[in-house]
């Protein structure tokens, strides 16, 4: 047993037939699909990582996922709303196309968001505040609830901020794709004499 965060992307809100748009905190799409939450509950459930209590962005899409993998994994876990986990304000690119957004800030700004978190000009999203609840959240919930499992229901803007919590975040990052795919998992572990953070899976794809 180990005290456990696993950290959750919502699955699609565009169809296959759609030009996917950049989707943040101010538009509240629904999912298109159930498919990639019944898999994260159905994988969490075969590796026997089934939550104690679920926290989710209040947001359609990432409510729901959080419900849908429940019902797949055929148990009942408390769903609680969580405004620190809501997606990033995109400013004027919200609900813009990608080719839209790199014509405004151009392709080397996009690249550094994604690759180092750097923001773009225009962009509402204050890292240290978010790097801030992702470390909270880890040091309550490892000092009131050791031995169990934490799970995060959260957009990609968001969890790209997660492995601040580990230790060698830094080495994490410059060696790791930030980016989480619709229905990835995270899963982070404490374990150690000093009850460190470390990252059993990134991006795992059920």
């Amino acid at each position: 047993m180990s005290t456990k965060i696993i950290i959750c992307r919502h699955g699609n809100t565009f169809k296959t037939d759609e030009t996917p748009r950049r989707i943040g905190a101010k538009t509240d799409l629904p999912l298109v699909e159930e498919e990639k939450a019944r898999k994260i509950g159905a994988y969490l459930k075969e590796k026997g990582m089934l939550p104690d209590l679920i926290l989710a962005a209040p947001l359609k899409r990432t409510m729901c996922t959080a419900e849908l993998a429940m019902r797949e994994a055929g148990v009942k876990v408390p769903v609680l709303p969580d405004e620190r986990f809501r997606e990033v304000d995109y400013g004027s690119d919200e609900n813009k196309t990608e080719a839209e957004v790199i014509a405004r800030i151009g392709q080397d700004a996009l690249d550094k968001w994604n690759n180092k978190c750097i923001v773009p000009e225009g962009w509402k999203i204050d890292p240290a505040k978010i790097i801030t609840a992702w470390k909270n959240l880890a040091e309550d919930w490892s000092r009131e609830n050791q031995e169990k499992t934490l799970m995060v229901v959260s957009s990609n803007g968001i969890i790209r901020f997660a492995p601040h919590l580990l230790g060698k975040a830094k080495e994490f990052i410059k060696h790791n794709d930030l980016k989480v795919s619709t229905g990835g998992i995270c899963i982070f572990k404490q374990r150690g004499e000093g009850n460190e953070w470390f990252c059993d899976g990134w991006n795992i794809k059920p």
